[in-house]
């Protein structure tokens, strides 16, 4: 089993992971926890697949094991879940001593995240993502959140979690699309890191060869996100970086209300910012197309949907990543050569005008 280790102003952990570490997470987690009670946190398409090993495997380490599970869907990152689950935890007469594991995708984590965040001002914490999204990206680097209507993730905390156990078994239950969904925040860390990490995409031709390649790439991922955490663990320097995509991504998800998943519409994100840099003259012409050829080998979307340019830029008033009145992008110079570029909020609608001159795309988000 592989161990990365996390080290924080807040906090110290690992991050372990290997093929059938769900097995052994009764003994991992008494190296964090001592016996008490736990709220497993899940929803109901996790649940069937993976809540009775776990519960098994935690009582036989000695905890009391309670499930809460939560519908499955990004729309139960909602205040009513978070005071549903908080009810839960008192009724149950949860301390400070005990703790909640969240077992499923990046929702979950989320969600479970930001309950444990501010339950007693906090309680214990263990991510035990079974999505590659969540595996590769929301389960590492504390982010807690829940959405309001105006945008995603507005509400939330900071929150590093007391361990992380990655499992690449749990990725066999997902349908095709969530594994190609995964890859493109894969896509996103290899474009920032370049060199053998950008390599190691080059063989995965189609969506059957990520499983496989799985152990390699979250490894790879995880690395790289956790240095970049240790280095700025509130984002207010170089974590900016792990926004590459995100910008335009965060608007599209909001605005297509279901119809793109987020790793779908970071994908769009990662190719238009690209072009878009490059029409301003910023960025290589070709490299749109380099990083568009990776993520449509799996068949992940690259052409904006048909949104209009107005909607996008409301949507995007709400970016967390606005400072003193600017939008800070991500962009590449060269795969691995990451930068960032504030905009004036008040420049933006002028400024993404030129990607609505190309062709958009009507039909699924999965097709190109």
């Amino acid at each position: 089993m592989k161990t990365i280790n996390v080290t924080t102003k807040t906090k110290s952990y690992a991050i372990k992971i290997g093929t059938g570490a769900l097995s052994q997470l009764g003994d991992l987690v008494k190296t964090v926890w001592q016996p008490g009670q736990v709220a497993v946190v899940t929803d109901t398409n996790v649940h069937p697949h993976y809540a009775q090993p776990v519960v098994t495997a935690l009582k036989a380490a000695g905890f009391q094991v309670h499930v809460l599970t939560v519908p499955a869907g990004e729309q139960s990152k909602s205040w009513a879940q978070v005071e549903r689950l908080i009810d839960q935890l008192s009724r149950a007469h949860f301390t400070r001593s005990d703790g909640v594991l969240a077992l499923g995708g990046g929702v979950v984590g989320g969600l479970a995240g930001f309950v444990a965040a501010t339950y007693m001002r906090g309680i214990g914490l263990i991510q035990v993502p079974t999505s590659l999204l969540a595996q590769v990206d929301s389960s590492v680097g504390g982010k807690t959140a829940i959405d309001l209507p105006t945008g995603k993730n507005l509400v939330g905390s900071f929150y590093q979690p007391d361990l992380v156990v990655i499992d690449p078994d749990t990725l066999k239950a997902l349908p095709a699309r969530m594994l190609a969904e995964g890859y493109g925040e894969i896509v996103k860390c290899a474009a920032l890191v370049g060199g053998d990490f950008w390599s190691l995409l080059q063989p995965i031709t189609d969506v059957t060869a990520i499983l496989p390649a799985a152990p390699a790439l979250i490894a790879a991922s995880v690395a790289f996100k956790a240095q970049i955490v240790m280095a700025d663990e509130h984002e207010q320097g170089q974590r900016q970086l792990l926004n590459f995509g995100h910008t335009i991504g965060h608007a599209l998800e909001l605005l297509a209300r279901g119809r793109l998943m987020h790793g779908e519409a970071v994908a769009i994100g990662l190719v238009q910012v690209s072009r878009l840099f490059a029409m301003h003259g910023l960025a290589p012409a070709e490299l749109a197309e380099t990083i568009a050829a990776r993520l449509s080998a799996v068949g992940l979307p690259t052409k904006l949907p048909a949104i209009a340019s107005a909607e996008v830029v409301a949507a995007m008033h709400h970016d967390k990543k606005i400072h003193h009145d600017a939008l800070t992008w991500v962009y590449l110079d060269a795969i691995g050569k990451p930068k960032l570029a504030p905009v004036p909020v008040a420049e933006l609608p002028a400024w993404v005008a030129p990607l609505w001159q190309l062709p958009t795309e009507v039909a699924g988000p999965t097709d190109n």
